[in-house]
């Protein structure tokens, strides 16, 4: 099966948005509507064909994001449904890096919520083009223009609405459509077949007011429109269209569309939305690359006779065609059986087997051309973030960036016959999530893995039960804390050991001083005139490396460092990299012990939605967990309180929070940055290590 499209007739799509926004509800009617499936799954039921995990049947979340195709009047629509709880904020990343195009569900009760707000940064991050669904029109509450108003207040965004729902007694009838100036009236409860006609006369004031708003939004955007519109001429549907259109790729609007995905009302003209207003790979910039040899920028052109280039965006393990890497074409073409190379690695590959998928299923394709996305089986040594070429033109495009890991568990096989299987299911479970670490630690003999928060790690369990086999013990969550300095020190590392024969000879002089929050490490080489030799420099920076697994306060990783390696000596016969790799490891050590080191504790951002009877109660419970509160507002009843909390004081949160509201408020959080911890604390932390 061979799968040639027009790349102007391709749209590389995903849903994002808070969890139970609605998200995997929209993409199965969308799949219905579009003739992928025959029949509706639920979310509740665990019927949904994107939701096939056992965990996501059982939870009614989407807890990783899968990919499917279908085609709407000759279209080809890749489609990715993506997860909307924090703890897998890896997959929207990921997602996001390889997408030309968003769909953000809004639920039209709660408005834009704070996962919302996250999934919006990550798009804007990859400047990836938006229009917004907003869904649950026919709940009791749901209110269009208060949505309207917390898209432009709380993301900043210019949103403009190309549809006013109809609902009547609390019943959502259909859309006006603003462009075309016709309603659509749904009168099946599947949500097929609208029904089209004139704008009704109790809706019309509302209508007009609404086109001639969003007009002016449109021909502002557009100098050729605006001129007609200013010398009152007529305004075609399609030129508006095609403005709105531009000015969605651009950035500058948000097209809002209404509908009820769980009746299918709405979800008609939001396909239809999708072609019109979403890019083509064709219509966003060429993907640039770094050229391994020179270190030059270059552009690849979303084309099928451009050199090969594709970015691995996903790794998972599938059980009956083994290891499959999910793969983002961005120019070029690639057929089964080719031969590549993996730049990042600079290792050959093969590509085994080209396939299409369909959430967990997946059709055979003989070729994929550029602009496209498939899965490839063969790739052994391709991880996440790495590029794919021909031999001829490397290049190596821009990974996905990935959060740290927040939250660890130790975690031991109950059986020695466990223990191997743990291990090699450990590996392939990192292999496929890059926010799920796993560090031995050698002073304590434990195995640590580390997540993004309860329920992510939770999950992950799950799957080393069920998907291995393997009996596993779990620890208490543990925070995970870091270590950093506070001033510079210049510090001498000094290896020599005589032994008879041949020695061991390395000395360096480090400085080492602090970097700001967030900047991570850097290794500068800084030595002159040769005292040291330039073949060991890689030596003493993999020292340093090592030596900064283990701070010196409790032995948590040291991070935001900045180490230079400004003098030393060698021997021209006992000197090798081994001895420097220590002296460097040695300087280290020593040097962060003189520099003032600080335990760090991450802070997460938590965001509670409570009754209003019950707000002193949950600010006196997020005062004793040492929370900063940040800001208290209130709509309809409903107060929303953020703050910022230590992680540490997070745990058990939720049995906390819903005993005190009779289980009626909800929160999320998110991981924001790292502070110190206060000294009241630090002994504490550091005995329980």
């Amino acid at each position: 099966m061979s799968d040639k499209f027009p790349i102007e007739h391709i749209r590389n799509i995903g849903f994002i948005a808070h969890i139970d926004a609605g998200k995997t509800t929209v993409t199965e009617r969308v799949l219905y509507l579009a003739g992928r499936i025959h029949k509706v799954g639920g979310v509740d039921e665990g019927t949904t064909v994107m939701d096939w995990m056992p965990q996501e049947k059982e939870r009614g979340i989407t807890i990783t994001a899968a990919a499917t195709t279908c085609y709407w009047n000759d279209y080809r629509v890749n489609i990715i449904d993506t997860p909307g709880h924090v703890d897998f904020t890896a997959e929207v990343e990921r997602s996001l890096r390889v997408l030309d195009g968003g769909i953000v569900v809004l639920d039209a009760v709660a408005g834009v919520q704070p996962q919302s707000e996250t999934v919006w940064r990550q798009a804007d991050r990859y400047n990836v083009p938006r229009i917004c669904f907003v869904n649950k029109m026919d709940r009791m509450g749901a209110s269009y223009e208060r949505t309207l108003d917390s898209i432009k207040h709380r993301l900043k965004a210019n949103p403009v609405p190309v549809q006013l729902p109809m609902v009547t007694d609390d019943t959502f009838d259909g859309v006006l459509d603003l462009l075309e100036g016709k309603a659509l009236v749904y009168e099946s409860h599947n949500g097929t077949d609208p029904h089209e006609g004139p704008i009704p006369q109790e809706y019309q004031d509302a209508f007009n007011g609404y086109r001639e708003a969003m007009v002016e939004k449109i021909v502002e955007t557009d100098e050729g429109l605006m001129i007609k519109y200013l010398e009152g001429e007529n305004i075609e549907a399609n030129e508006l269209r095609h403005a709105l259109r531009q000015a969605t790729i651009n950035g500058r609007l948000v097209p809002v569309l209404c509908g009820t995905a769980l009746s299918g009302r709405g979800v008609h003209p939001l396909l239809d939305a999708i072609i019109h207003y979403l890019p083509s790979p064709i219509d966003i910039p060429s993907v640039e690359g770094t050229l391994v040899k020179s270190g030059e920028v270059v552009t690849r052109e979303a084309r099928d006779d451009d050199h090969l280039s594709a970015l691995a965006f996903k790794v998972t393990t599938d059980p009956f065609v083994g290891r499959l890497v999910y793969l983002r074409i961005y120019s070029g073409t690639v057929q089964t059986g080719a031969s590549v190379i993996n730049t990042t690695k600079d290792i050959r590959e093969r590509m085994g087997r080209v396939l299409q998928m369909h959430a967990n299923r997946r059709d055979e394709l003989e070729e994929i051309s550029a602009g496209n996305i498939c899965a490839a089986v063969g790739l052994k040594n391709t991880f996440t973030g790495d590029t794919i070429c021909t031999r001829d033109a490397p290049v190596i495009l821009e990974p996905p960036q990935f959060p740290a890991p927040v939250l660890s568990v130790a975690i031991e096989p109950m059986t020695r016959a466990d223990q191997d299987k743990l291990s090699e299911a450990l590996t392939k479970l990192s292999e496929e999530d890059p926010t799920f670490d796993v560090f031995y630690n050698r002073e304590t003999g434990q195995t640590l893995i580390s997540g993004m928060g309860e329920l992510h790690l939770e999950v992950l369990v799950e799957r080393i039960r069920r998907e291995f086999s393997v009996g596993a013990l779990v620890g208490k969550p543990k925070v995970a804390y870091r270590e950093a300095i506070t001033s510079p020190v210049r510090e001498e590392g000094r290896f020599v050991r005589q032994t008879g024969g041949r020695g061991q000879y390395g000395h360096v002089w480090l400085e080492i001083e602090p970097r700001e929050r967030g900047q991570g490490f850097l290794f500068e080489n800084r030595i002159e005139g040769g005292v040291v030799p330039r073949e060991y420099i890689s030596a003493i920076e993999a020292g340093v490396k090592e030596a900064l697994q283990n701070g010196p306060l409790a032995g948590y990783p040291l991070i935001d460092i900045r180490v230079a390696a400004v003098d030393g000596s060698y021997h021209p016969v006992d000197s090798s990299e081994l001895a420097f790799k220590t002296a460097g490891s040695i300087a280290l050590k020593d040097g962060v012990r003189k520099a003032k080191p600080v335990l760090l504790e991450p802070v997460m951002e938590i965001e509670v939605l409570t009754p209003e009877e019950f707000l002193g109660d949950v600010l006196g419970d997020l005062s004793s967990r040492r929370a900063q509160i940040r800001s208290i507002e209130g709509q309809e009843g409903i107060q929303v309180v953020r703050a910022l909390m230590p992680l540490a004081e997070t745990f058990a949160y939720t049995t906390t929070l819903r005993s005190v509201t009779q289980g009626r408020a909800s929160y999320t959080m998110e991981f924001r940055f790292y502070e110190p911890v206060p000294d009241t604390l630090i002994q504490n932390i550091i005995r329980g290590v």
